[in-house]
This record gives structure tokens, sequence and C-alpha cells, in this order.
């Protein structure tokens, strides 16, 4: 039986797919490995949203044909939609699939031997197969998979692509025009989801608020808010909404999710910069009055929901002033943590050609100051649950410290929390009481 290890970088959205292409591999009788393990074919699944993520693919390729020269790689995702060409120069690189291309590998992998173990057959040079961004935007590929095999927690795709065209974005040149999956197709593969036994639902896209797909039966537009109302209705547990834009977190969402005790108290909303000439410079599709006044309105209807905000430090014309505008206004928000990116020029992208480039040390710089006040929020958000009981979704995984096992979890707000190893809480909601906050996270509990 041949072997395959598949990894993956990047978005929720690419772990789902990633899982999906395991799914297949396995379908064709071979044995899944472990990254890192010594496999007959190795896939990367890449992202491409920062340099450093292409510095990271390139890093990773070369270190499997390190230890296993002769496993036959595979390179797709967005990095190898925006640029085969860089990967193709990649010693030891035998398939290149594009965004278009990729849930159908099977079809380009004529010349490899799927069923003799053992048998060696390297390209004699990469094949590459991406198709042109017109071609990308005819299609949607559906995705639903585990977080990590861990049958608690499930992926569920159901839009790709992005019409927000930011300026320092490149993934509407990777992933295409926003597009979604027909409803019942959504619902069908959580019906699915939910008789593998997950108990949670992570809805994914690249621009997940602005699943919309007409429906010619009904004559109607559906939108997040039906998904979201069918999800309901389902005998899934939980339902949570990853990353969604503030535009697109309407007053009908927040309260379907205040209503409900399916959907999670958490949301994960993008600022990218809390001053007002960068956020119009970024072309981003909201004001500072506007965000401020969502997040103001959570804090009042789901007092207890955990808030993630994403932003970018050195976007080019990032002054002093600028900056530290944009430290003050995070500072001022009730949220959870922040999820902090340093700019990064993409090609073909208006930013890459603005004046008043950042130097690097100083986005090193700013960086730090900010993840120092996630640190202190998360602190903060934490520390109001010691003492209270709250409801904890275990996983499987085991984690160690000094030599003691822990079973760990999330609470629906998004409070990672830890207790002693019991295997009989695996993918169980328990009610758990938070004792004990060592540094951020995560919490220690107990029954």
């Amino acid at each position: 039986m041949k072997s395959v290890a598949l990894h993956t970088l990047g978005c929720k959205l690419n772990y789902s797919e990633t899982s999906t292409l395991a799914k297949q591999f396995e379908a064709k009788g071979m044995k899944l490995g472990k990254y890192g393990e010594k496999t007959d074919v190795f896939v990367l699944n890449t992202c491409s949203v920062t340099d450093n993520a292409d510095k990271e693919c390139r890093q990773i390729i070369r270190s499997v044909l390190r230890k296993n020269p002769d496993t036959y790689v595979i390179v797709t995702g967005c990095y190898a939609q925006l640029q085969p060409g860089e990967i193709a120069g990649i010693d030891g690189v035998d398939l290149i699939l594009g965004s278009r291309e990729k849930l159908r590998l099977f079809d380009y992998l004529e010349n490899y031997d799927l069923e003799t173990p053992s048998c060696v057959f390297k390209e004699p040079e990469s094949r590459i197969f991406v198709s042109g961004l017109g071609d990308v935007n005819t299609e949607i590929s559906e995705a639903f998979s585990a977080d990590n095999d861990s049958r608690t927690r499930a992926f569920l795709k159901i839009q790709d692509g992005c019409d927000y065209n930011c300026t320092f974005c490149t993934i509407p040149l990777a992933r295409g025009v926003s597009r979604s999956l027909p409803l019942n197709t959504v619902l069908d593969n959580a019906e699915k989801i939910i008789d593998a036994g997950y108990k949670e639902i992570i809805l994914t896209g690249v621009n997940t608020g602005d699943y919309r797909f007409f429906d010619n039966e009904t004559g109607k537009t559906n939108r997040l808010i039906d998904v979201l109302y069918g999800l309901d209705k389902t005998k899934i547990e939980r339902v949570r909404i990853s990353s969604i834009e503030p535009n697109l977190l309407t007053g009908e969402v927040i309260q379907l999710v205040k209503s409900s005790e399916k959907f999670c108290k958490h949301f994960h909303i993008p600022l990218q910069s809390g001053d007002s000439e960068v956020l119009r410079l970024m072309k981003r599709r909201y004001n500072l009055n506007m965000y401020r006044g969502l997040i103001e309105k959570l804090n009042a209807e789901l007092p207890d929901a955990g808030i993630g905000v994403d932003v970018i430090i050195g976007f080019p014309g990032e002054s002093g002033e600028y900056f530290e505008n944009t430290l003050s206004f995070l500072d001022s928000l009730n949220i959870s943590y922040l999820h902090v990116f340093n700019y990064s020029e993409r090609k073909n992208t208006p930013a890459s050609g603005y004046a008043g480039k950042v130097d690097v040390n100083k986005r090193k710089h700013r960086s730090e100051i900010l993840r120092n006040l996630s640190k202190k929020k998360k602190f903060d958000f934490y520390s109001k649950y010691i003492g209270t009981t709250q409801k904890v979704l275990f996983e499987s995984s085991v984690s160690k410290d000094n030599g003691k096992e822990y079973i760990e979890g999330w609470t629906t707000n998004y409070i990672r929390v830890k207790i002693d190893n019991d295997v009989r809480l695996q993918n169980k909601i328990s009610e758990v009481k938070l004792n004990i906050l060592n540094g951020i996270e995560p919490v220690q509990g107990s029954l």
C-alpha cells in the first residue's frame, strides 16, 4: 500500500480542502501518513497571503525532499496558482496544480503508479496545470473536513473567492470572484458531518459573510442568514462562524446567534487598520465609526462574546502618528484578542506601488507592540471567567505539562481550557469550572 502525507498552510478553507484531498487518497487505497514521515507522495496545500508564507512553502518543500528525495511532490493552493514558475524552480517538485485543478488531483496523476508499492515515478521536470482566472471563476468545489482529524470540529465550506479587491490582497487573483455553494448542498454536507460524529461545524470561505446563491426554484437569493437558519434546524451541537467582514455581520445574524444555543458566541472581525487614512488607502468597505459601533453593539447584545480582530501593520504610508491611531483605537475596544500581520508587498496589487514604504524593522517593532496588547486583551478577557462554569467541547488530542497529561477544548466564546486527561470526555461538551489562569492560555479547569 502506497502512503501519502498532506500538509496545509494558511486559512481554514485550505484545511477543509486538504482534508477532502486526504479522503480522495484514502478512496484510492492509499495510507495516510503524518507530515514529517517518509511517504511515497507528499502534498503541500499552500498559502500566499504574505511573503513569509511563500518562503515557508519553499522551505517545507526543500526539507521534505532532503529527508525523502524519492517522494512524489505535489504542490497546490494559492501560491501554486499565483507563482507556479517559482515552485517549478525547486528541484524535485513533480506536479503543480492551481485552484481549479486542486480537488481534481487524480486527473493529473496519469504518469504515477498508484498501485505498485515502493516504485518511484519522479517526473523529469515539474508538470504545471494552472487555469487562468477566468476558468477559476466558473466553479466552486465542495469541501468539508475534520479539524486535525479530531472528530470534534469540522470545517464546512460554503463560499469561495472574493469581490472586494482590497489594495493589499492577492486572494481575488488566486481564488477568483465570490461564488457560493447551493444552500441544499451546504445543508446536505452539514448532515454528513453530523452523521460522522462531529459536534461543531466551523463555517468557512474566503469571504464567508458574502455567501449568496440564487435558487432558481424559489426565485430567492439565499444569504448567510439562510445558511444559519438551516443549520439551526439540524442536530449539530455547535456552529461557529469563521472570519466575517464587519459590513456583512448584520443585525439579523447577531440576533440569531443571541437567541440560539447552537451558535458560538464568538466573532472574528477584520479591522486591518485603526487609522482612517490607511483604511481608505486599503479600500476597505467600512469606516472606524461603523466598526466601533459594531463592536459596541456586540458588547451590548452578547456581553460574553469573544471577539477577535485582524490588523495589518506597516502598510505603505503608515506614519508613526497613523500607527499610534491604530494602537489607541484597538486599545479602546472591548475585544478579546488580535491577529497581527506585518504588511507584505504582493505582486500585482495596487499597494505594492504605493509610496511611503515602512521600514521592515519598524514593522516588526510595531507588530510586537500590538502582540503585547493582544496578550493583555486576552488575559483580561479570560480573567473575567475564572471561577465560573463554562461548557467546553473537548478534543481528542492530549497535551503534556511537567509529565502530566491534559485534555483540552474550547468554550463557546473561544477560551481554551485544559483539565486532567480523561478519554471519556473526548468529543463531548462538558461543564467545567475555570480555576487557574497561568500566563494567557489554556485556563486550567476541573469538572
